[in-house]
């Protein structure tokens, strides 16, 4: 017996992806783009491995192109945490500062011979953070609900 979809399987669920190559970490990349925080909320966790930022990521997918403009911008706080962390570098970037925002442009992945490489996290304003890894593993994981964006707008890129 088959059942028929109802209205609440097609609501909105807390994203929960991992990438664990190049390709995988650009869909994570395009989630992330514009998404916002506080300096304090970088951890890097030496004795785990583990680099952790509590992002306020912009929700793009929940505003489809035709329709920006005419929804609620939507924001929710999301876990992005990379694993395999064996240094980290930044640029721009002073760690623990609750003063300054930092908003992501995009994450990108530096292979290296050994099958690690590196983690590059673009900031506007020439900021960046660069994590060396063994191997790549990244994860993104929302755990908020969404919540109007404080600006009310969509993020604008003019070319």
């Amino acid at each position: 017996m088959s059942v028929d979809a109802t209205f609440e399987d097609g609501a909105a669920k807390p994203l929960r992806l991992v990438a664990m190559d190049a390709d995988d970490l650009q869909v994570l990349s395009a989630l992330c783009q514009d998404a916002v925080f506080p300096a304090s909320e970088m951890q890097w966790q030496r004795r785990q491995r583990r680099f952790g930022i509590l992002l306020n990521r912009f929700r793009w997918e929940d505003i489809p192109v035709a329709d920006r403009g005419r929804r609620t911008p939507e924001r929710v706080q999301c876990v992005f945490a990379i694993e395999n962390v064996v240094r980290v570098a930044s640029q721009g970037v002073t760690p623990g500062d609750v003063d300054t925002i930092l908003s992501v442009l995009a994450v990108t992945f530096e292979e290296d011979d050994a099958g690690g490489g590196a983690v590059l996290l673009t900031l506007a304003g020439d900021g960046a953070i660069r994590l060396q890894v063994d191997e790549l593993e990244v994860a993104l994981r929302d755990v908020t609900k969404p919540y109007a964006a404080v600006s009310g707008k969509v993020p604008d890129h003019p070319e």
